[in-house]
């Protein structure tokens, strides 16, 4: 007979290493872009200015992807976006290692719905800042999308859960296929998803480190500029007590890059059903 005091461990109390059932796939992608990336800051230490150019342009179009179509659009619902754009957006968000966006929604919605409780799958408040970082991507089951965000598991956005692999392998050799050669190979590939991937993930880590009781998310100014084109992201206490609105910045003084791309799709006609904040 099995002991009924026996407790089933929490995924973060197994060994960093393991991968949970289908998470084999995460890991060995996080593996290989460090890997890489590693490997060629040896090679390369310092990119030319073209390559160094082409990898920053990417990289805030992929981080305004995530942070405006993944978060704002699709979780959670606070405008309407053309679909064109919105299409566009997720594309770089991919190209930056965001995951496809069915994936990316269900696991956001999941950790709203439970924050910094031992059922948060990404809280440092359970499992540390290393779980919260980066062990929760291979460690934890994979988030139900038929449960949190059933809308969007069909069509064009299910459509990207197939697409994500292609889209992968097409920002590793990117750098060549622009006449980059080895550096742009590194620079423009791995070391740029190694960059994206660390500043999305400080997010679940760096900026639930508050101590208060319940919810632990805390704004972190300083982190905004490191996020190029998701600054706003960094001020993840405004977005969890106003996560009903499109704007995470919420005072004149905290630069929300995503807000000022959203009015100027509002003002273009490109975006519509724009919510706002109201304040306390």
């Amino acid at each position: 007979m099995t002991d009924s005091t026996t407790q089933v461990k929490r995924p973060w109390e197994q060994p960093f290493w393991k991968p949970a059932p289908g998470g084999a796939r995460a890991l060995s992608y996080l593996v290989l872009i460090h890997v890489l990336a590693i490997i060629g800051l040896i090679l390369f230490p310092l990119p030319s200015l073209k390559v160094l150019g082409i990898s920053l342009v990417i990289l805030a179009l992929g981080s305004l992807g995530t942070t405006v179509a993944y978060h704002r659009v699709l979780s959670h619902k606070t405008l309407k976006l053309n679909p064109l754009i919105e299409q566009f957006l997720i594309f770089f968000a991919v190209l930056n290692g965001s995951g496809h966006p069915v994936s990316w929604v269900a696991y956001h919605r999941h950790h709203h719905s439970s924050t910094d409780t031992p059922d948060d799958i990404s809280s440092p408040k359970q499992g540390g800042f290393w779980w919260a970082h980066l062990r929760w991507l291979y460690q934890s089951a994979p988030a139900d999308k038929k449960r949190w965000c059933p809308e969007l598991d069909r069509g064009i956005y299910k459509a990207w859960d197939y697409l994500e692999t292609p889209v992968i392998l097409l920002a590793l050799v990117i750098g060549p296929l622009l006449g980059q050669g080895w550096m742009g190979f590194f620079w423009i590939g791995a070391i740029r998803m190694v960059y994206s991937l660390h500043m999305q993930c400080f997010v679940n880590s760096l900026t639930h480190l508050g101590h208060q009781e319940g919810d632990s998310s805390m704004n972190v100014w300083w982190l905004g500029p490191l996020q190029v084109g998701a600054w706003g992201e960094n001020w993840h206490r405004n977005h969890h007590t106003y996560a009903g609105s499109a704007r995470l910045g919420l005072r004149w003084w905290q630069p929300d890059v995503g807000w000022y791309f959203i009015c100027t799709m509002e003002a273009l006609g490109l975006a519509r059903g724009v919510k706002r904040p109201q304040l306390r």
